[in-house]
């Protein structure tokens, strides 16, 4: 079995974090947001991957994973030109995925639950695609299946953001298919949005009579397509530090309790940190920080005089300021200096980004 994740999409709801690279590559709990999805995958047993990569700075993302030797895996990119939509995506992967059963997983999409158990069912079953439902609070902004009420176990319809739901069970970015999707594909008009969608494709999948099994999602299921979101997703998380679901951290960390400390980081004596809380290598944390909870700091950032709660600090930040803020993402290499009227404050600030206050 193969495995392939979206990496393109120009991620306008991110402005300005998206300027200078793609959404999948901003962290959560101090990762890449797509590596949780590469890491799902490889727990699954699947290690040949392809990555889509767009025209949204593809250099960073080859940079980072690489040929995907640090990561236990083999990966392959392939180059979309346009944002056309899920299904073009998964139609310029055919000559990579040959005969093989494979799983598509969407990069922005984070799964508490892994593959594991998925992967199986589906390898060890006829059906030509499985997909995975989770119950949402907002069904009109995804593809929704309707389930056949006569026919337990069978979908009835599935649609793609519907403004009169017909169900509350939004088809999540993780789908299981064999190559028999590339000819619906095939066949497929753009929607009115202009692109080629993945619940159209699955939808005349199953109307021609081809078997689609689906799974409902247990625990959480995070897309993360807008700041608020990330941060949601930073905080489920972090909130598996210390328990058996505990997200894969590195080996040269340490962690106490709910907190986890990288290599070489320093903490002053005046400073305290609540967890639930990650904090990367070689940061310098204090004189009087307060952070936490639900805070993720990257590598090398220092950390002076601050009050910090739900919120990402990404990597070689500074902030000399005595300042309280929550709810904010500082994006790498941000610069914030103090002034003499401390106050609260929210900030989404885009890469490399300078504050006087």
């Amino acid at each position: 079995m193969k495995g392939i994740i979206l990496h393109g999409g120009h991620g306008t709801r991110l402005r300005p974090l998206t300027h200078t690279g793609p959404k999948q590559l901003l962290p959560i709990a101090n990762k890449a947001m797509s590596q949780y999805a590469l890491e799902d995958l490889k727990t699954a047993g699947v290690t040949d991957i392809g990555i889509i990569i767009g025209d949204v700075y593809p250099e960073k993302v080859k940079e980072y994973y690489g040929d995907g030797s640090n990561f236990g895996v083999k990966i392959t990119y392939i180059y979309q030109d346009q944002p056309k939509g899920i299904s073009h995506a998964i139609r310029l992967c055919k000559d990579f995925i040959g005969n093989d059963k494979f799983i598509v997983y969407l990069g922005d999409n984070v799964l508490r639950k892994d593959l594991t158990d998925y992967t199986k069912k589906f390898t060890s079953s006829d059906s030509d695609a499985m997909i995975l439902l989770c119950e949402v609070d907002d069904p009109q902004r995804f593809g929704i299946a309707e389930l056949d009420l006569d026919n337990p176990g069978k979908i009835k319809k599935i649609v793609e953001k519907p403004k009169d739901p017909p169900s509350n069970l939004a088809v999540i970015g993780i789908y299981f298919l064999t190559p028999k999707i590339f000819d619906i594909i095939d066949n497929l008009k753009p929607s009115w949005r202009g692109e080629y969608e993945i619940t159209e494709a699955l939808d005349n999948l199953m109307n021609q009579g081809n078997k689609i099994e689906y799974d409902t999602v247990t625990g959480w299921w995070k897309d993360t397509g807008t700041p608020e979101d990330i941060i949601h997703a930073n905080k489920l998380v972090l909130d598996s530090i210390g328990t058996e679901n505990q997200f894969l951290i590195d080996t040269d960390a340490e962690i106490k309790d709910n907190i986890v400390i990288g290599k070489g980081t320093e903490i002053s004596r005046d400073s305290f940190v609540t967890g639930p809380v990650i904090i990367g290598k070689n940061c310098s944390i204090g004189p009087a920080v307060r952070i936490g909870p639900y805070v993720s700091i990257g590598d090398n950032c220092k950390l002076q005089r601050c009050e910090i709660q739900d919120s990402i600090i990404m990597a070689d930040c500074t902030i000399n300021a005595k300042v309280d803020f929550s709810c904010s993402i500082i994006a790498h290499g941000s610069e914030i200096e103090d002034s003499d009227t401390p106050k609260k404050h929210q900030f989404l600030l885009g890469e490399r980004s300078q504050i006087k206050l």
